[in-house]
Parts: C-alpha cells; sequence; structure tokens
C-alpha cells in the first residue's frame, strides 16, 4: 500500500523518529508535520496539547495517511487513546515502545525517565512501566530547558553543558539507576552530552527505535507495508520557521532534506 505513513510532533524533535522510520522501513513514504510555532507542548496544559494535536492530525489525515505515529511523549500522553479510538488508521505513540525497551536493559529495576513538564505530569511512562512490571522502581524528572536547547541551541551554546549538568543532578543523587529513559524525541539529539552528565554506568533508552520497529510490526499486521520499489518523495511541513528545521535535520540525517514547506494548519474540532 503506498500511501504515507503520517509523523507527527510538537517541533522537530520527532526528526529522530522519522530518521529511524526511514531507515528501517526503507520502502515506506513518510508525511511529517512539525509544529514549530507553538513549540514546546511540555508546559502547555492538556487541552491545549489536545487541541493542536488534532490540527496537525487533520492536516495529515488530508494527505490520505494510512498509519499514524505520534512523535511527541507529550501528545502521546494525552491523545493516543483517543486518537486510537476516533481514527480508522492504526496510530502508535512512542511511550510504550519506549518503556518496552527500558524494561529489557535495566538490571535492577531502577528506571529514570526525563521529559516535558507535561509528560512528567502525566505519570504516563510510570504507569506504561509499572504495568508491564509491577516491580520497577520509577524515577521521574522535567527538564523543561532541553527542547528550548534544541530548537534553538546557538541562543544557549556557551551554556549547553551547564544547562545539563544543572538539570541532571537531581537524578545523579539516586545512585541505583541503571536505565534512562529519554522520555522526549527532542532528547536523542544531545543523548551524547546527556550521557556525559549522568555517567556511563547506566544505560539510555531512545524510543525513536523501538518505535520504528513497532510501527514495521503493525504496518505487517494490518497488511498495508509497502513492497513497491523505494521512491524518494517523504515530505516534511513545519508550521514555524524553515531555518530550525535545517539546521537540526543536517544533524540527524548527515544532509538537508528535500521537500520541506512552511504550512498553516487550521483550527481542528475534537471529535
Amino acid at each position: 500500500m503506498e500511501n504515507a505513513i503520517g509523523v507527527i510532533d510538537s517541533g522537530v524533535g520527532g526528526l529522530t523518529v522519522a530518521h529511524e522510520l526511514m531507515r528501517q522501513l526503507p520502502k515506506e513514504r513518510l508525511i511529517y508535520l512539525g509544529d514549530t510555532l507553538r513549540c514546546p507542548y511540555g508546559s502547555r496544559s492538556e487541552d491545549e496539547v489536545r487541541q493542536f494535536t488534532w490540527e496537525m492530525v487533520d492536516f495529515l489525515l488530508q494527505k490520505e495517511i494510512k498509519l499514524l505515529v505520534i512523535a511527541c511523549n507529550t501528545a502521546t500522553a494525552f491523545t493516543l487513546e483517543e486518537l486510537q479510538k476516533e481514527l480508522e488508521i492504526p496510530v502508535i505513540g512512542v511511550i510504550q515502545p519506549g518503556a518496552r525497551a527500558a524494561i529489557n536493559y535495566t538490571h535492577n529495576n531502577n528506571v529514570a525517565v526525563i521529559g516535558t513538564e507535561g509528560t512528567i505530569r502525566s505519570n504516563a511512562y510510570e504507569e506504561t512501566l509499572k504495568t508491564i512490571n509491577s516491580e520497577i522502581n520509577v524515577f521521574s524528572l522535567a527538564c523543561p530547558l532541553f527542547v528550548p536547547l534544541v530548537e534553538s541551541r546557538s541562543v544557549y551554546e556557551y551554556k549547553f553543558k551547564e544547562i545539563i549538568q544543572k538539570s541532571l543532578a537531581p537524578l545523579k543523587m539516586e545512585q541505583n539507576i541503571d536505565t534512562l529513559i529519554l522520555g522526549c524525541t527532542h532528547y536523542p539529539i544531545i543523548k551524547d552530552a546527556i550521557q556525559e552528565a549522568i555517567g556511563d554506568k547506566v544505560s539510555i533508552v531512545s524510543s525513536s527505535e523501538e518505535t520504528a520497529r513497532e510501527t514495521s510490526v503493525v504496518l505487517d499486521l494490518h497488511q498495508i507495508l509497502n513492497h513497491k520499489p523505494y521512491k524518494s518523495n517523504h515530505q516534511f511541513f513545519t508550521t514555524g520557521k524553515i531555518e530550525i528545521f535545517t539546521s537540526i535535520t543536517k544533524a540527524i540525517f548527515k544532509s538537508s532534506i528535500k521537500n520541506l514547506k512552511t504550512v498553516t494548519i487550521e483550527k481542528a474540532v475534537i471529535r
């Protein structure tokens, strides 16, 4: 089935998921929408996140996507169940794949989660982890400065490592943590700095790879995998400035992406 996979995110972080989807599913076509104009979502109310998410979803539904990936942890926490219920296409979030990977990584059941204020406030990771394994001890920490750090890195460059060190200081007091979930798709972009700050004894889990694997399984389950030769016609849309996308995509994809446009999305009616 040649219809595209739709990917939505509050900004550029979901490009880490898109990159993994392109790597693991080279025959699939992607349509990506990043809401950089209203990023970050983490400090917004649940109602705002739901409204913005539905607006992105409605934009992609007009493109006749066959599957939706919510590549934003905050949007996943607040809208996944609702979207899965209301949409006629499969919907995948990033929280469950990341949680399952963390359980496979941990040796002592002490898992930390860092994310936006909204994701941490939702307790989505803790609930998911404990549903899978009730013995897991979860340490959650909101890192509200990380998304602005990624989206406007040049502004913070002079104190880049200092911000990360100070933000993660509370977790370093928890000496028994052996696994850290990057509970925001922006965070893999600064993964090396996070690893340096938290120490090499802690395994870092990014949901991007796991989400791509789950997407492959779901596509196969619904018999909507594309088996025809690959054509490089991915589309990327942003609600904000293209310059932000350009700099980040070079870091993730090691080259500039094509078919990148700025769009205005319409106000949606929540189902």
